[in-house]
């Protein structure tokens, strides 16, 4: 399928700190959208901007930011409420895969949804992995899904992930709309077998 993700490659922008919720990557009141086109921009708001708009100091409003694919994040990332627009956020702001310490399932759950890998290192690799990043923040990171390694600087992390989570990006069945897409004929098929939908005349 063209909707097969099995490599993310680009700089890494690092977020630190455990135990970011929901609430701070997507504040609830830009929830009020008909559709996520634009959310991106209001990514991490509060942190970002003071009260009267002026810009503060935040790993988002680098420049690198915009030029990297990757977010590096701690523990517990994605808490709290369960709103997808938080990864939708995320990902219109221009980030394809997030590379943490653990996230709250529905968070993970809902990147899977987006095409968009939350991936898991472990333990003292976490720490080498983190240590490896900050020798050299602006080399290339890769999060290869089929080898299930992050890769930077000739060094291999080996990663987490539930294995339909994995297995769904892998074969491009995370993108509901391009799967219901592809059985059209098995839905027109059975639409046509539905006779409340076609032969039912009435009392």
């Amino acid at each position: 399928m063209a909707n097969e993700i099995k490599k993310i490659t680009g700089r890494a922008l690092r977020l630190a700190g455990d135990d970011i919720d929901t609430d701070r990557i997507i504040p609830a009141r830009f929830m009020r959208c008909v559709t996520f086109d634009g959310l991106g921009k209001y990514a991490f708001f509060d942190q970002r901007f003071d009260s009267k708009g002026k810009a503060l100091e935040h790993p988002l409003n680098t420049a690198k930011a915009e030029d990297s694919p990757i977010l590096i994040v701690g523990r517990n990332f994605g808490c709290g409420s369960s709103r997808e627009h938080a990864p939708q956020a995320l990902y219109r702001f221009g980030f394809r895969g997030i590379i943490g310490q653990s996230f709250a399932e529905i968070f993970a759950g809902n990147c899977v949804s987006l095409g968009f890998p939350a991936v898991v290192i472990e333990g003292q690799s976490y720490d080498d992995f983190i240590k490896t990043f900050q020798s050299d923040p602006d080399s290339s990171v890769s999060i290869d899904l089929e080898d299930q390694l992050v890769k930077i600087s000739g060094k291999k992390f080996p990663f987490q992930m539930p294995q339909s989570s994995l297995k769904s990006l892998l074969d491009g069945k995370w993108d509901s709309m391009a799967e219901l897409l592809s059985n059209k004929e098995a839905i027109e098929k059975k639409y046509q077998e539905l006779p409340y939908l076609n032969q039912f005349t009435g009392v």
